[in-house]
């Protein structure tokens, strides 16, 4: 057989790019190791446990290209790997669900900052209803539990540089609660040049512009860094056998009995190891990930992972009918083996950003959900809605502060006196943004019982008593301003024009 041109080219081509990438990995590792001697010594050991982390990251980053998903081998996943609730929930629950209770920990990811609602520090130290944080509600739904049930689950907390000190001084205040709080802190990782692939960080230290130089990689760094906190071999010692997972700004994410109990029921040799919770798509949720079945395993897909030419078809409400909630039952145990293994093979998120300066960096990124394929007898639940209410933004907080919703033990219920089961769509405009302007805005959180649409833009207030019902529209052109009056009752109204209320 004689080789061409073409072949010996290529055969140049790929023995060049090899060159290449290694040449990038030396430089790497020659890199950080000048970075590691700029730690001071308390430092130096979490430092070189994160660059380990980030070496196998950047080692698998310059083998992958082009998209790792084949199109044309995704099927949807069969029946029976996508449970409904409903059938879940009929099993009911055995008179020791105290017992399974005792083998869970709850784990809520809280690396995320308050910045895109216009606030300082932590996202999980936001006001969310009756002075309520985030965090408070979190604390006083496992503390209901473990008295409710006379159990012990522990709550942990999944912070990142940008809000562990401001957390563990909080923490203080729970101190006399019945639940034991433990945080381990996700991994540091260096930004990197998008031209050089080097690290732009100049040292260790996080001061000045070196804070721009690192970031937290994703949620899915929670498993290598649970693991490097020593908490995981703890709770496993302790007898936890799950961990459920969720993000902190997800309302909905509470302990549900029914799914605890399926994952406990299950037979020793048929033990499911990894539930992710999804539901149905709306047209909201066009970008959510969704999970499918690839090559004989459940598989999360996510936006960033499709070729271009799909990207519709993705978003398709027909085709991939339902998302990733990101609520996730996880095993322990299996955790433990996957990563000793070093088999948790988590697509990588290429996340490019310019900095304030002009800089061009990528931050190489996993998902906590994409390592659904790796474990045994994963399954997809598909649940309520009301599982997942995410507050990323000032008009998914007024509408947790309404009276659509009542608090009841730090859990958010839809009220029974709304006749539909649905959220109303509701989308403030830029003047609402920041959660300090947003509350000025408001004298109180308007009845919102019956609404189902709600746009706001430009210099609008709220007046007390207000009720908004069916489709509302309230639109105050750049210099005008429109103060919706006090007691005032709008029901499909468009509000234009310039209504002034002042004090006399």
């Amino acid at each position: 057989m004689s080789l061409t041109v073409a072949d010996l080219t290529r055969g140049a081509m790929t023995e060049f790019q090899e060159k290449l990438r290694q040449q990038h990995e030396e430089s790497m590792h020659r890199e950080l190791e000048a970075l590691l001697t700029t730690a001071n010594k308390a430092e130096a050991e979490i430092t070189r446990k994160d660059f380990d982390g980030f070496k196998k990251l950047f080692h698998r980053f310059l083998q992958v290209k082009g998209p790792a998903i084949d199109w044309a081998k995704i099927n949807r996943p069969p029946e029976d790997l996508i449970q409904p609730y409903e059938k879940i929930k009929a099993k009911g629950l055995p008179e020791n669900i105290a017992t399974s209770l005792n083998k869970l920990a709850v784990v809520k990811l809280n690396g995320g900052l308050g910045t895109s609602m216009g606030c300082k520090g932590p996202k999980s130290l936001i006001s969310v209803r009756n002075e309520n944080t985030f965090l408070d509600l979190t604390v006083q739904q496992i503390e209901h539990l473990n008295k409710t049930f006379n159990a012990d689950v522990p709550l942990v907390l999944m912070n990142s540089f940008n809000t562990d000190e401001d957390t563990k001084k909080i923490l203080q205040k729970y101190k006399h609660h019945r639940v034991n709080i433990h945080t381990f802190n996700q991994s540091r990782y260096p930004r990197i040049n998008k031209e050089s692939l080097l690290p732009i960080a100049k040292n260790m230290g996080m001061s000045g512009e070196n804070g721009e130089a690192w970031y937290p990689p994703g949620h899915g760094d929670i498993y290598a860094s649970f693991q490097n906190s020593g908490l995981l071999d703890k709770l496993i010692a302790e007898g936890k056998e799950y961990i459920f997972v969720s993000n902190i700004d997800n309302l909905g994410a509470t302990v549900d009995l029914f799914i605890l109990h399926h994952l406990m029921s299950q037979p020793a040799d048929k033990r499911c190891e990894f539930i992710m919770e999804v539901t149905d798509k709306t047209r909201a949720d066009v970008k959510g990930g969704t999970l499918i079945q690839y090559e004989d395993h459940l598989r999360l897909l996510e936006i960033a992972q499709v070729p271009k030419a799909h990207v519709d078809e993705f978003k398709s409400v027909t085709k991939f009918k339902i998302f990733n909630t990101n609520n996730l039952w996880i095993s322990l145990p299996a955790i433990k083996r996957l990563h000793e293994k070093n088999s948790m093979d988590l697509e990588i998120i290429v996340n490019p950003k310019t900095l304030d300066g002009g800089l061009n960096v990528i931050q190489l990124e996993t998902a906590v959900g994409a390592a659904i394929k790796s474990f045994d007898n994963a399954m997809g639940v598909n649940v309520p809605r009301s599982r997942f209410l995410p507050v990323k933004t000032t008009s998914d907080l007024l509408l947790v502060m309404s009276n659509l919703y009542s608090l009841d033990a730090g859990s958010l219920t839809m009220s029974q006196k709304r006749e539909f089961r649905t959220t109303p769509h509701v989308k403030l405009g830029s003047s609402f943004t920041k959660v300090q302007e947003y509350l000025t805005r408001f004298e109180n959180i308007p009845d919102m019982l019956e609404l189902d649409h709600l746009t706001v833009s430009g210099d609008v207030t709220f007046g007390k008593s207000v009720s908004l019902k069916g489709t509302v529209i309230i639109i105050a052109n750049h210099g005008d301003r429109i103060d919706i009056p006090a007691g005032a009752m709008l029901e499909n109204k468009i509000v234009s024009g310039n209504l002034r209320i002042l004090d006399h």
